[in-house]
């Protein structure tokens, strides 16, 4: 069974960058296309961006396009998201998640100040 761990969300200002990471223990991750998820505060979870399992290719939704990148370190067993030119409507709580799967970590916070 798979356990995901996110990390490296925060507070940042509009325009700011974070990078999250999802660590992956108890099965390597390297066969499995793996998503990044957000959550806002009284909104649905919605889907951010995925990754197949070699690395390419990758999907992100329209509106990350351009400023959020999905990459993998199947060496690592962690899935990352490299997020440029945050924007306030990007605050919400970021999952990972083995896609298809009820695998989810716990999630992490970003929030971006105007």
């Amino acid at each position: 069974q798979v356990q995901l761990v996110e990390s490296g969300g925060g507070l940042v200002q509009a325009g700011g960058s974070l990078r999250l990471s999802c660590a992956a223990s108890g099965r390597t991750l390297s066969r499995y296309v793996m998503g990044w998820f957000r959550q806002a505060p009284g909104k649905e979870r919605e889907f951010v961006a995925a990754i197949s399992w070699s690395g390419s290719p990758t999907y992100s939704t329209d509106s990350v396009k351009g400023r959020f990148t999905i990459s993998r370190d199947n060496a690592k067993n962690t899935v990352y998201l490299q997020m440029n030119s945050l924007k306030p409507e990007d605050t919400a709580l970021y999952y990972c998640n083995v896609l298809g799967t009820a695998t989810w970590g716990h999630g992490t916070q970003v929030t971006v100040s105007s």
